[in-house]
């Protein structure tokens, strides 16, 4: 536990690594966020000629919460997933947890690892509304970072979709580069694509 240069001089804010122990807590922190624009999914020539990715406006803004559409938060991990080994970083404000970032590696059956010891994933980023885009998630970030190099990993993975373009965005400045998209990943959701990032660590 290491603290850094509060954000404000109200702010004591410290970024700490935690355990799974407290995925329970991270409920607190909404992750919904307003949709107010997507990345259209443009293809050339049935995209022989290449995709496009066009940041375009939609015509009624709505609001996407990922803990609702995937049928539980943080505390419905553990049982559904052997949580044992990932880990958690926290942004605190004093004694108030004001964001997390979780990251799954060394998980048997989790598919998004891809069946390989040298990858982590951040499986769930979140902060509060009101301490959004105020640096706490590139803060949390770069520890994660450094928690995987620590364990071994040579690459971490991310999935986002084109409806969440302020985390699209986010992780392209993070020195993520688009690795893979999926335009039929979620056949309950058949407007929205997956984009999963990649980011090497050596």
């Amino acid at each position: 536990m290491s603290a850094i240069e509060p954000m404000s001089p109200a702010a004591a804010l410290r970024i700490v690594e935690e355990g799974p122990g407290v995925l329970p807590e991270l409920d607190a922190i909404p992750i919904r966020f307003r949709v107010a624009s997507i990345l259209d999914v443009r293809l050339e020539d049935g995209g022989l000629d290449g995709i496009r990715l066009v940041e375009t406006a939609v015509a009624e803004p709505y609001d996407k919460d990922y803990d609702v559409d995937a049928g539980g938060g943080p505390s419905s991990w553990a049982a559904r997933f052997d949580v044992s080994r990932w880990g958690v970083i926290g942004a605190c404000d004093g004694a108030a947890r004001i964001g997390a970032l979780v990251i799954a590696c060394a998980t048997p059956g989790l598919d998004m690892l891809d069946g390989r010891a040298d990858l982590a994933v951040i499986w769930d980023l979140r902060v509060l509304p009101e301490w959004r885009g105020r640096g706490v998630g590139t803060l949390l970030f770069r520890r994660a970072e450094d928690w995987m190099r620590a364990r071994g990993m040579r690459q971490l993975k991310v999935e986002t979709q084109n409806v969440n373009v302020p985390a699209c965005r986010f992780y392209a400045r993070m020195g993520c580069t688009l690795g893979g998209l999926d335009r039929f990943a979620y056949p309950g959701l058949p407007d929205e694509t997956q984009l999963l990032w990649y980011r090497t660590l050596a």
